[in-house]
């Protein structure tokens, strides 16, 4: 009987040994630096390293220094560091250990209806903020609830938020982060300090992108780092991101412009003065036969309406009567585009219009 017990005993022994060595193995593992988008890993850390935003830089650092902080209302482009600069403040206010337990962030991914607000936030709001820093700076006894993508909350539930700000001040502020101002109902913004964002400079992303590539050892001309800003058209995040997929996409070699049109799917020049030549010459095949090869290429119509939209305006072979025509008809194709028209036929429609403006004279 004994030896029966001991049998197994000692057999068990073995795999329980290979479990533990195979955990080791992978803790260990677990301990190398995870790849993580640049985006992420050169997202600023404190409120000093926020780029180009002075006034909202200013009022925050003063609110940091004596640890008290109004509710927010950031408003402005994609990509200008809203979501950034007030992550890095709490981050600054309350320290890395403190942190997860005072900050709740509901983004446009997570379920923010009326119900979400009356129980999840405001349950959240009426905890009361305890304990203290690890390394002994001052906390402030107040959490932070941050809402993110703040203009696609319905009505119902920005008026059911209204009502939690005014009870819940003394322990809880609110940060409402949003693009279009205009969408947030009048309570919640006359109870919000309100800072615009405003799109970044070139010469601010021209330095940001130089940075990245130099601590990423990335190798970019200077023509094609202005031409990365002006296509990302003053959003930080998208122009860092398109910098990423080109660096994988050359492996190591030198980063042109011509890489740049191709990743960020904008349509060459030469493709758009060819169409606008189509639209001069008159023929009506030639013409269908352009926009065929533009949709089998594989371009984006709303893109080419937004890139048609500056050649035309910039452009000084037209007369203002025919820019104003060109431009309406141009509004008139990117709303349908927006409400799921067919693509091939809108820029057919918009290019049998050009080409009776360019060809009346």
């Amino acid at each position: 009987m004994q030896a029966f017990l001991k049998g197994p005993a000692s057999i068990s022994t073995k795999p329980v040994a290979a479990k533990e060595k195979s955990a080791a193995g992978s803790s260990g593992e677990g301990k190398k630096t995870k790849p993580i988008p640049w985006v992420e890993k050169y997202r600023p850390k404190n409120v000093d390293e926020v780029a180009f935003q002075d006034e909202v830089v200013a009022v925050l650092k003063k609110s940091l220094e004596g640890a008290d902080l109004p509710n927010l209302l950031f408003y402005g482009p994609p990509g200008t560091g809203k979501t950034s600069t007030i992550l890095a403040a709490a981050r600054e206010l309350f320290g890395p250990d403190l942190f997860r337990q005072r900050v709740l962030e509901l983004n446009a991914s997570d379920e923010r209806g009326i119900q979400v607000i009356r129980e999840k936030v405001k349950a959240f709001a009426q905890l009361t903020a305890s304990g203290s820093r690890s390394d002994g700076k001052m906390c402030p006894p107040f959490k932070i609830v941050i809402l993110d993508e703040a203009d696609s909350m319905t009505s119902a539930a920005q008026a059911a938020l209204r009502r939690t700000m005014e009870k819940e001040s003394k322990t809880t502020r609110f940060c409402l982060i949003c693009n279009y101002i205009s969408r947030i109902i009048e309570p919640l913004t006359s109870r919000c300090s309100k800072f615009r964002f405003k799109p970044l400079s070139d010469s601010i992303q021209q330095q940001r992108l130089l940075d990245v590539s130099e601590k990423e050892h990335v190798k970019i001309s200077n023509e094609a780092v202005l031409y990365l800003v002006k296509v990302s058209e003053g959003d930080l995040r998208k122009a860092i991101t398109f910098l990423q997929s080109a660096t994988r996409l050359m492996g190591g070699k030198e980063i042109t412009e011509k890489i740049i049109t191709e990743i960020a799917g904008v349509i060459p020049k030469e493709t758009i003065d060819e169409l606008l030549l189509g639209c001069q010459s008159g023929s009506f095949e030639k013409l269908e036969a352009l926009a065929k090869n533009l949709i089998n290429e594989g371009f984006a119509v709303a893109q080419l309406v937004n890139q048609l939209h500056d050649a035309v305006v910039e452009s000084e072979d037209y007369s203002d009567k025919q820019k104003s025509a060109i431009a309406e008809k141009l509004a008139e194709v990117d709303k349908c585009l927006a409400d799921g028209a067919d693509e091939f036929l809108q820029l057919m429609s918009l290019c049998a219009l050009v080409m009776q403006q360019l060809t009346q004279n």
